[in-house]
């Protein structure tokens, strides 16, 4: 609440918080409960503690960067010391504290990013942290960051693309809107669904390795519709139902056509640190004409 209060100056807005704090919790047998501590799991003021709670790392690892670590020739002299660089990426209550260097920097590390979150009360999850080289690779929000050696080359590089875990959620999701129970509807309105779906998890991999990924990802969809077409229309035969709602063998109808994620292009970039954040520019220009 202190790092709240730093940031908000509007008494209404802190009494809300905290009363959302001291609400309670309603258990599964219907028993209320007080909150003694923290926030329920879910509870909608959950992410925005979370985040404020956190942005302590950010300022410790962060001000170590900038004073340390920036521009590249004090890594450079770090090196050349045997000194080990290292930085902090975070989204929400997901991060990852990349080291150059070897796991006694990394488990050292470690604990230097526990000693500051215990000064607002959260200390790290045993299960969930853990030190890993990048040859081994980690998972980082539904994406798999991993080291390896390219086809046909000597060469190693860093490849990203959907876990595992990503590829079956969004599988589940399109199992279930081609269900069974599901019938009942036009093949339109079933694509019209599918679609959103497919193309908002295509377009945040498509900056990665997903190509393979891409073309599983549309001749499983492809299968669940044909199935989905057959328990729809038990009586007709297969050339029939081609010919009625498959246009050279992909699902269409009234205009409606399946998106396919095998057509979508992999579209690398680069991170360039260089951007300036556009907050500060709108800020001036929003005082200036208000002065104006």
């Amino acid at each position: 609440m202190d790092r709240v209060r730093d940031r908000i100056g509007d008494k209404r807005v802190l009494r809300l918080v905290k009363a959302f704090l001291k609400a309670g919790v309603l258990s599964e047998d219907g028993v209320e409960r007080d909150t003694v501590t923290g926030t329920p799991q879910g509870g909608i003021l959950s992410p925005l503690l979370a985040n404020v709670a956190l942005s302590a790392l950010d300022e410790h690892f962060v001000g170590v960067w900038e004073k340390a670590m920036s521009p590249s020739w004090r890594r450079e002299a770090r090196r050349r010391k045997g000194l080990a660089n290292y930085r902090l990426v975070r989204y929400a209550d997901d991060w990852v504290l990349m080291v150059a260097g070897d796991r006694a920097d990394a488990e050292r590390l470690r604990s230097e990013a526990a000693t500051v979150l215990s000064t607002m009360g959260l200390r790290l999850s045993e299960e969930k942290t853990r030190i890993t080289h990048i040859d081994e690779g980690f998972d980082f929000l539904g994406v798999r960051i991993q080291r390896h050696q390219r086809w046909g080359s000597k060469q190693r590089f860093v490849y990203t693309y959907p876990t595992r875990a990503a590829l079956a959620s969004v599988k589940a999701k399109v199992k279930t809107i081609a269900s069974r129970r599901s019938t009942y509807q036009s093949l339109a309105v079933l694509i019209h669904r599918l679609n959103p779906v497919l193309r908002g998890w295509v377009n945040y991999h498509r900056h990665g390795a997903s190509s393979k990924t891409f073309a599983y990802l549309g001749a499983y969809t492809w299968r669940r519709v044909w199935l989905w077409l057959r328990t729809k229309h038990r009586k007709v035969n297969t050339k029939d139902l081609r010919r009625r709602h498959l246009n050279g063998w992909w699902p269409e109808q009234e205009g409606a056509v399946l998106f396919n994620p095998a057509t979508v292009a992999i579209t690398r970039y680069r991170y360039r640190s260089d951007i300036a954040t556009p907050w500060v520019q709108t800020i001036e220009a929003a005082l200036d004409s208000g002065l104006r």
